[in-house]
This record gives C-alpha cells, sequence and structure tokens, in this order.
C-alpha cells in the first residue's frame, strides 16, 4: 500500500485541511511554498493518466477542492500541478495536485 493510500486509511491520524467521499487534502510535508496541499483520490490511480481514463469526473472535484482551499487559505494566486512520472518529479506514485500559493512563482518552470 502507498504512503497516500496508508494516509487516505487514516493510519497516520493526518490533519485533514478537505474531505469528502472521493477526495482528501492535507499539508505537504515538505513544501515548497508558504502554502502548499496536497489533494488526492481517495482510490489509488498512479497518476494523472491514469486516473483521466478512468474517471475524468474525479479530475474536476481534486481542481474544485483545490480552488475551496484557494479561498479558505486567503490566497490571491496560486498555481495547481501535477507531476506524471519520475522525470517530471513524481515521487509519491498515487496521483496527487499539488495547491501551492503564499508567494510569487516564475514562469517557465523549473
Amino acid at each position: 500500500m502507498c504512503i497516500f493510500c496508508k494516509i487516505a486509511a487514516n493510519e497516520f491520524g493526518t490533519q485533514f485541511l478537505y474531505e469528502d467521499e472521493n477526495v482528501l487534502a492535507f499539508r505537504d510535508l515538505d513544501p515548497r511554498a508558504p502554502t502548499h496541499i496536497l489533494i488526492i483520490p481517495r482510490k489509488h490511480y498512479e497518476n494523472i493518466d491514469e486516473l483521466t481514463n478512468a474517471d475524468p469526473a474525479l479530475v474536476g472535484e481534486l481542481f474544485a477542492a483545490a480552488s475551496s482551499l484557494a479561498i479558505s487559505e486567503g490566497l490571491t494566486g496560486h498555481r495547481t500541478v501535477f507531476n506524471t512520472g519520475e522525470s517530471a518529479g513524481q515521487s509519491v506514485f498515487h496521483a496527487h495536485l499539488h495547491l501551492l500559493g503564499g508567494r510569487s512563482f516564475a514562469w517557465p518552470p523549473g
């Protein structure tokens, strides 16, 4: 079982910032911005490609959660990112959306 599946099963007592029947959100333990929240589907999908093919509506639910969180965190601007594959920086192979805010970001990214 992957680390995010264990978090979804509440094995660590993680404090969820957002929670519904399909989606969970919690703060990243290694934040890259003052606000860095991870938004995950409860069900395991390896990456956004697998998730999109299996349940495209759930992708929208992740972004809806991100929007709600950005508002509740008081962000005036934010970035949302899916990393897909090791070469793109994905380190946990359970689809997850990063919500980053609280500072300015450069373009193009990394």
